[in-house]
């Protein structure tokens, strides 16, 4: 996985950045010139750099980013030197020539994974502003890092797996993780109990325009198991099984609004379900009262 986390928009957000990601001057950092970062004191350094770096960047408009941080990441289990020597050689081709960067790996989690944070500003003078296409070619070149170090990887795109709804922001999880409600989720349920309240589902257009795209790209896979199966080859039979296993642990294709109908449906039958057990105890409360007095 190659991922955009998110971007800093001023000096106090990247210094707050680069100390996440080092926790803090505990873990070590790279950067492009090869330097190794060390303790507090490294952190402090590259810290101190960065700001006067960006009091040079005048031409960066008010809401401009100060840098672009990046994931890469892999499923657990995979070797965690191999991940970070891929990201390093990923960040010189990508990065090395034009940007300065800084890359920190964290093996405190059970996903093997490096945070990339890379200047914005480049030294060409020009931007980093990568496009859904530049995504995509990052996540190749990382995959094909990874190929050379023994570790199986494909650049995949989201809906050829069978996922729909694109992962949310950073700062949108770090506000779930705090238990504090961020605004688009509460603007989605909102919208969502409004079409419920009112007995009628607003017409979605591109609900279906998903669904067809799921159904075809499944429906391929399936066509070529087919083929497979037609095959004399044993290997080629295995294959095709294994083709048809993967359609069949898709997940659903559900968007968001789906998956937020259904909580809202789940919460309302556990609301109803307590209800009826509190009503139900009351009765039998009642009944015990009678007999007593009886």
């Amino acid at each position: 996985m190659v991922k955009i986390t998110g971007r800093t928009k001023d000096v106090a957000h990247l210094k707050s950045h680069l100390a996440y990601i080092t926790r803090n001057g505990e873990l070590d950092g790279e950067t492009e010139q090869g330097a190794t970062l060390a303790g507090r004191s490294g952190l402090k350094d590259l810290q101190q750099r960065w700001e006067d770096d960006a009091g040079l960047d005048d031409k960066r408009r008010r809401d401009g980013s100060f840098s672009i941080n990046i994931i890469l990441s892999m499923p657990a289990g995979t070797d965690a030197v191999a991940v970070k020597e891929a990201a390093r050689a990923f960040a010189i081709e990508t990065f090395g020539d034009k940007h300065d960067y800084v890359f920190v790996q964290h093996l405190d989690d059970k996903h093997p994974h490096v945070h990339l944070t890379v200047r914005s500003l480049g030294r060409d003078g020009k931007r980093l502003n990568p496009r859904k296409a530049d995504l995509q070619a990052w996540r190749e070149r990382f995959a094909g890092e990874l190929r050379l170090r023994g570790i199986a990887a494909e650049a995949t795109p989201r809906r050829t797996r069978g996922r729909v709804r694109k992962a949310d922001r950073g700062a949108v999880l770090a506000m779930r993780k705090r238990k504090i409600t961020p605004e688009v989720d509460r603007l989605a349920r909102e919208k969502v109990l409004s079409e419920v309240r009112g007995g009628r589902a607003a017409k979605h257009p591109w609900d279906e325009q998903i669904k067809s795209r799921q159904e075809a790209i499944r429906q391929r896979y399936l066509d070529y198991a087919a083929e497979l199966q037609r095959s004399g080859a044993p290997a080629d039979h295995e294959l095709a099984r294994q083709v048809r296993q993967f359609v069949n642990d898709m997940p659903a294709v559900e968007t968001r609004r789906h998956a937020l109908k259904n909580e809202l449906s789940k919460l309302a039958d556990t609301r109803r379900r307590g209800a009826e057990q509190d009503v139900d105890a009351e009765r039998r409360e009642e009944t015990r009262g009678d007999e007593r007095s009886r």
